[in-house]
């Protein structure tokens, strides 16, 4: 298992980052933390806290950047993260998750290629959300013929 402490993230990279006002504090928070360990980040919004906001109008704009190929990650916030994780999923190319726990954070890139990480800015603390995302940032899909496969059944019903 990837830990915040063994591992830090890959710098050098163009990460995407969005969240509503219920996610707001915690976007600033990781934005300078993932500048400070070396990516280049892109900030879909919203740019100041706005309570009446909503959290399609930022997330849907950062899946769109990851599925054409303008970066390579993203980070989602809203309140619980269950409203930005329904968004996302809705833009075809997008595998995004919600995560509370490490395991689920390296997992689901290593297995099912995991392009966007979903949290809750009300339910993850500051320190927990920062462990997440190393762990996150630090996995790799591993391409293996049973992951690829299950992907292509997944893209398959996309299709339908």
């Amino acid at each position: 298992m990837i830990t915040a402490t063994e591992q830090i993230p890959q710098s050098g990279k163009k990460i995407g980052i969005a969240a509503d006002h219920a996610g707001f504090e915690l976007k600033e928070y990781v934005k300078k933390m993932l500048s400070n360990s070396g990516y280049e980040v892109i900030d879909f919004g919203n740019t100041e806290q706005n309570p009446d906001d909503d959290y399609p109008d930022y997330i849907i704009p950062l899946a769109r950047a990851i599925s054409s190929g303008s970066i390579t990650r993203g980070i989602a916030i809203c309140g619980s993260g269950v409203g930005a994780c329904i968004a996302a999923n809705k833009v075809t190319g997008i595998r995004a998750c919600l995560i509370h726990e490490k395991f689920s954070a390296q997992q689901g890139v290593e297995d099912d290629d995991m392009n966007m990480i979903c949290l809750g800015g009300r339910v993850v603390d500051h320190s927990l959300a920062w462990e997440l995302i190393v762990v996150f940032l630090a996995a790799k899909f591993i391409d293996i013929e049973r992951h690829t496969r299950r992907l292509k059944k997944i893209t398959e019903l996309v299709k339908q």
